[in-house]
């Protein structure tokens, strides 16, 4: 397999059980497989001291149509650059395909030290999805509420006109 960022070969290591892809030689990037990121995304979560101090020059194209081949879907994959947190100062490469990640050499760290946890990232998204999105969403929760409310006193309203025969639920034989 080779590297999709400068095309050396990528070597096979293992660390804390998990064989990954490293290119070693050249720009010192990792390929993981799908899953396999996660096991060393947060700084608690062990992981060899060699993979976090890899050596290599960052080889990224420099143009927005230029993307890298993913190195496990030969070229049919295309990896597809996504920042890794709301912080927005890391990007990942994540092949659609096959659930691969593509790290450059440096972002496992910078990775490591922007969330102390899982939990840590998690909030983070929640706190700014809610910055984002909140006044449209209390907006349209408050008009929700306006109709029930208006669903509400029409259906009290009914109650009055209406026999107590056609209302649902007060009979066993049911107009509805």
């Amino acid at each position: 397999m080779n590297c999709p960022a400068c095309d050396g070969p990528l070597e096979e290591r293992t660390m804390s059980d998990v064989k990954l892809d490293v290119c070693a030689n050249g720009c010192g990037g990792v390929w993981f497989d799908q899953f396999e990121f996660r096991k060393f995304d947060e700084p608690h979560e062990e992981v060899g001291a060699a993979l976090l101090e890899l050596e290599g020059a960052r080889t990224r194209p420099t143009g927005a149509d230029d993307r890298l081949a993913c190195p496990r879907c030969d070229e049919r994959g295309v990896l597809r650059r996504r920042f890794f947190s709301t912080k927005r100062q890391v990007e990942v490469d994540e092949c659609p395909a096959c659930a691969g990640v593509w790290l450059d050499v440096g972002e496992l760290r910078d990775l490591r030290s922007l969330f102390e946890s899982e939990k840590a990232r998690k909030e983070a998204a929640a706190a700014y999805f809610d910055d984002v999105f909140g006044p449209q969403l209390a907006a349209m929760r408050a008009e929700s509420e306006q109709g029930r409310d208006r669903a509400a006193r029409f259906a009290h309203a009914l109650r009055f006109i209406t026999p107590s025969y056609y209302i649902p639920g007060d009979q066993e034989w049911g107009a509805y």
